[in-house]
This record gives C-alpha cells, structure tokens and sequence, in this order.
C-alpha cells in the first residue's frame, strides 16, 4: 500500500460569526474541480466548485451554504494561499494603453472592507414598519442566478435576506412564511422602501486587494481595487 501523505492544518476566523474553524490546503483532485470550473468560465460553476473545496477542506462540521458571500471569499482566498502559495499572478490590462500586465498578488494581504459591519440590519421603512435582514448567504446567489433579469434577481436576493418584519404591535419571521409571501412583501413596498433594503445588501461586507502596479508597455502607474472572487481569477 503506498504511502498516505500528511497535510498541514490551519486555523482561521470565520468573519461574519467570529467562530473559528480548523482547514487544510486543497488537494489535486479538488483543485481539478477548481479548474474545470475555471475553463467553463461560468461564475456560477465556479462558485459551485468554490463551494465543494470549502466542504472538503474545513474539519468542521459546517453548512457551507449557509455562509454569506463574503465568508466564503475569505474562506477560499485563505485555502488558496496554504494550497499554490501566498503570491498568484494574474494577468490585467492597463488602464491607459489597454496593454495586459502580469502582477503578482500576494493572498496575504487581502483583506475585507467593512468586516466591522456584521451584525443583522435593522431597517425603519415607516413608523410602523420596519424589517431585520441578515447578509446574503452563498445559498441566495447561487439560486438566484437563474432570475430573467436583474431587478428579479435583486428582489429575489432581498426577499431571501429577510429575518423578521415588524409591523405595529405584530412579529413577523420570515422562517414562518413561505419564499413566495416574503417575495409579494417585498414586491408591495413602496419604491423608497425597497430602495432602503437593497442599500443594505449594497453594503455587504466584501474581500478587496489594492494592486498597484507600472505597466511595463506605457509605465503608467495603475491602482485597481480587486474584488470579489472573480477578480482573483482575472
């Protein structure tokens, strides 16, 4: 029988409970899944595969899928940097020439903007009414990518994000209501009102690297903001 080679553990913060939880780099045939996705150019499948390498490599028994976005950016930006090293390159067009640059990216040094901003929202919509939300998890965008257009989608994506309503004297948990009357709530608010929660999901939390860089064609100094976890597969 061949041998059965060790793997490194690593601990880490999940950022949006504070929770800690123990991981191990990705192996090769996890990241033949990563790079499947990668080649389909789809977000959706990539975030699939994100999803899948988070499951396997975290020792806790954790519901990936009941992450917000943000944590599993984080979460799999961390993974990365343990499984190919701290520093990838990616490939960048230069904002004055249009010329691609390849820029080394060091993953330790990616941070989240806003990660003080955690807790549920509580959002006044009138003097009677007002909403708590919590943070988009990974589950809402995923299943609301099939959506026919935009605003479907963004309504989709606030009505998922809805934990309680109060109205008057009455509670209202979402939990209790099924997804298509929390939907017709939302969709019944007056258009201020609704502007006001989809400014909560606009302010969710996010991964973000500064990458500056003087592009070798032009020598024009570039400052680009990555984020997300397309922009680190640029």
């Amino acid at each position: 029988m061949l041998p059965q080679i060790a793997t490194p553990k690593y601990d880490m913060i999940v950022p949006s409970t504070g929770k800690p939880i123990t991981y191990r780099p990705y192996l090769v045939k996890e990241e033949k899944i990563l790079l499947i996705a990668l080649e389909s150019e789809d977000d959706t499948q990539i975030e699939n595969a994100v999803v899948q390498l988070i499951e396997a490599c975290v020792e806790e028994d954790i519901d990936v899928n009941m992450l917000t976005m943000f944590d599993v950016e984080y979460i799999f930006i961390s993974l990365r940097s343990k499984s190919v090293g701290e520093g990838i390159k990616l490939r960048t067009k230069c904002e004055s020439c249009d010329q691609p640059n390849e820029v080394k990216v060091n993953l330790d040094d990616v941070e989240i903007i806003g990660k003080d901003n955690t807790e549920v929202q509580t959002v006044k919509l009138s003097d009677d009414l007002s909403v708590v939300m919590h943070w988009p998890y990974v589950i809402n965008k995923l299943t609301t990518k099939e959506k026919t257009n935009q605003v479907e989608s963004i309504i989709a994506v606030v009505a998922k994000c809805i934990e309680t309503i109060y109205y008057g004297e009455d509670t209202y948990a979402a939990k209790d209501s099924t997804s298509r009357e929390v939907k017709e709530f939302v969709e019944n608010l007056a258009s201020d009102q609704f502007e006001k929660l989809g400014d909560v999901i606009a302010s969710m939390p996010y991964v973000s690297y500064d990458m500056n860089y003087k592009c070798e064609h032009c020598e024009k100094e570039n400052h680009v903001e990555l984020k997300g976890l397309s922009d680190f597969f640029t």
